[in-house]
């Protein structure tokens, strides 16, 4: 986890603090109370991820602990006992990330969501689009001021290029009034590519009145901020709309997963999966589909109880998805597991799920004392036109489990405990 300076001199609100810090354990907090501690911590701790400060200190009353920090480039959030607009503006005008004043725990919970939230904007990828230099600059040191990555572009035209090669881009913030094209046509042609769960988009502008608001709103934007901005509108904005596409991705992400074990449910598996096997025959890449089962599970739920029996689930469930990470795993009903590896012949699949099957075995389960021996059959196939006839349509696909599932019931009558697979022709295709 990241490392957060938090220095307080106070010893009621430091035990806030600690509480607050403790419940949402999302950073390794360090704490100092006064500025001589904070220092010989940061000289031990090189790599401290943000620092949370108190203005006046024992041996540092005029703030010189935010001076410190900022001089060390370290994103920092001032505590405050009193708010003080000049003090404020002062501090916003050197760079601190914000300023928040002591005015109970939930001034304290707000600070470590911001913290929080600090951490998390180091995966949103943000574009900022403005034909003025300086004023795209003044967005883009704000938006790095809170952690997130930034690219820049000129106008629309330039815009589209860099979002068409950097897919990771979660958000773009593009001026009005700009050459070639202007925001209202930039937005209108993402809008056709991106909806708004995938691509947020603000409009800004120092021009015009309420109508252009609803303009930008109306062409597709998630937002509007008017210039000059104020700082706390500005992050108020943004962070609210990446906070709602990240609720609209839990929730998307909630009905992708199994509810028992956490990993992709059956639902996913077909349809990420047939889209992966399509582009892998598009690109004559190999393609291997497991079925796998856990071998004598039911006796393990007579024996020991159906709570036993999700524990194993669980156990088996975390195993296959850290071993095979990088390959697409569900759970697909009962005790049956799908993988999908892309890029693995048969023979090389059938042997990574040799190993795998050997970890688990090798790690029984705990439960009340006694020790559940776990072991898995599975079935491979590779692609499903093992006769000469390439199948791209979802047929194809269907055609690639049944024959996983072939393979899965001779493991099972030869005793199970065992990988066996089709041998398809996907062997003779090269890597």
């Amino acid at each position: 986890m990241k490392k957060v300076l938090i220095v307080e001199d106070s010893t009621m609100v430091m035990r806030i603090i600690k509480h607050v810090v403790k419940q949402s354990a999302v950073f390794t907090p360090l704490y100092a109370e006064t500025l001589a501690e904070a220092k010989a911590l940061i000289d031990t701790n090189p790599d401290i991820f943000a620092a949370m400060v108190d203005l006046s200190l024992p041996d540092a009353p005029d703030g010189e602990i935010v001076d410190y920090t900022l001089s060390l480039k370290i994103p920092t959030l001032v505590l405050t006992a009193s708010f003080d607009t000049e003090r404020r503006n002062i501090l916003l005008a050197k760079g601190i990330v914000d300023y928040v004043t002591k005015e109970g725990r939930l001034s304290y919970v707000y600070a470590c969501n911001l913290i929080h939230r600090l951490i998390k904007n180091e995966n949103v990828h943000v574009l900022v689009v403005d034909d003025s230099s300086m004023s795209r600059k003044i967005v883009v040191n704000m938006m790095r001021l809170h952690r997130y990555p930034v690219l820049e572009a000129k106008n629309g035209i330039e815009a589209i290029k860099v979002l068409l090669n950097n897919p990771k881009i979660k958000m773009l913030i593009t001026d009005y009034n700009m050459p070639e094209m202007d925001g209202f046509e930039l937005v209108q042609k993402l809008r056709v590519k991106y909806v708004k769960s995938e691509l947020v988009i603000i409009g800004i502008s120092s021009e015009g009145d309420g109508h252009l608001t609803a303009r930008f709103i109306k062409a597709g934007a998630n937002d509007f901020i008017k210039k000059p901005f104020n700082h706390e509108e500005f992050f108020c904005r943004i962070t609210h709309n990446v906070e709602q596409v990240e609720m609209i991705e839990q929730i998307r992400d909630a009905t992708r997963r199994d509810y028992h074990t956490g990993i992709y449910n059956r639902y996913y598996f077909f349809e990420k999966g047939y889209e992966d096997w399509l582009a892998a025959q598009g690109n004559n890449t190999p393609v291997a589909l497991a079925v796998i089962d856990l071998d004598n599970f039911r006796l393990v739920n007579e024996k020991f109880g159906n709570d036993a029996g999700d524990v194993v689930m669980q156990h088996v469930a975390t195993r296959l998805d850290q071993s095979l990470d990088r390959f697409l795993v569900a759970r697909t009903d009962g005790q049956e597991f799908y993988v999908l590896m892309v890029g693995l012949t048969n023979d090389k699949a059938c042997s990574l799920l040799e190993h795998v099957n050997s970890v688990i075995s090798n790690a029984s389960v705990d439960w009340n004392g006694s020790k559940i021996a776990v072991s898995f059959s599975a079935g491979v196939a590779n692609y499903s036109a093992q006769n000469g006839s390439e199948q791209c349509d979802e047929g194809g696909f269907d055609e690639l489990v049944i024959n996983a599932y072939q393979c899965l019931h001779r493991a099972k009558d030869a005793g199970g405990d065992m990988i066996i697979g089709d041998g398809g022709v996907a062997d003779d295709v090269q890597e």
